[in-house]
């Protein structure tokens, strides 16, 4: 009989960055109580207010004329356009 050779396999090489590759060290086991109390998270800071974005003159003036006419038509236009206008730049001003 002949004698039958095994094939052997090449074991592998080893690379530098393979050997330089610390194993991590195991965890310590920390024990928790069960009757431990449960932290809360952190309140979330308030929320900030923020102020109502200033009218600028142009928007303020067609405000207070809308109102004024409206005060009038209101009235039947029997009042002066000046009482009008103060009464209606009196409510915007509230």
């Amino acid at each position: 009989m002949a004698e039958e050779k095994k094939a052997v396999k090449p074991k592998k090489a080893t690379t530098a960055k393979a050997e330089a590759k610390p194993k991590a060290a195991a965890k310590p086991k920390t024990s928790v109580k069960k009757d431990a109390p449960v932290k809360k998270a952190a309140a979330k800071p308030a929320a900030r207010k923020t102020k109502a974005s200033p009218v600028n003159a142009e928007l303020r003036y067609r405000m207070i004329e809308v109102a004024a006419y409206y005060l009038a038509e209101k009235d039947g236009f029997a009042g002066s356009p000046v009482e009008y206008w103060i009464a209606a730049e009196l409510q915007f001003n509230k």
